[in-house]
């Protein structure tokens, strides 16, 4: 059974919030890095960055960050754009749902290696079942679920809804 926790018309408000709030934390930058995790992560950063680039002057740059999310320690982290771009910029690290907060953890640890401006982090849904000091510094919505609870994200043209199953 599945339980709606965000509808289409819930999660275009989240991003349009969540792009200010990137934007009035930036708002002297010239460029903002916006990292997605490939998946979900990545789908929500598109989003993110097309309501920036309507908001701010500022060039927004979208980064696809790549990693096996079930063993990442083993794989690695990579970007699509070399650490020469984002060296002394402003990043924002997106993935769609924070759980145990791995795949964020090890997403800023890569970026940890290069000097930046500032590093942040936005989700859309925080479920508050982390394993790592990792914290969403913007985000969506914050659940308190059960471990045997799925949040489901979907990002379909003009039908992106949450749910619970």
């Amino acid at each position: 059974m599945e339980q709606t926790i965000l509808t289409h018309q819930q999660i275009q408000h989240k991003i349009e919030r969540i792009a200010y709030q990137i934007y009035e934390a930036n708002v002297s930058e010239q460029e903002i890095i916006i990292a997605g995790i490939e998946g979900g992560g990545l789908q929500f950063a598109k989003k993110i960055v097309a309501k920036l680039k309507k908001i701010t002057e500022a060039k927004i740059v979208l980064c696809k960050l790549t990693m096996d999310k079930k063993d990442p320690l083993s794989s690695g982290v990579t970007t699509s754009i070399p650490d020469e771009e984002f060296t002394n910029k402003s990043v924002v690290i997106v993935d769609d749902v924070l759980n145990s907060g791995t795949t964020l953890i090890y997403g800023v640890h890569h970026f940890l290696k290069t000097p930046l401006k500032q590093l942040k982090t936005a989700v859309l849904v925080n479920r508050n079942h982390k394993k790592y000091p990792v914290k969403a510094d913007y985000k969506g919505i914050s659940l308190s679920t059960s471990l045997q609870e799925h949040v489901n994200v979907h990002f379909e043209s003009k039908n992106d809804r949450v749910y619970l199953s």
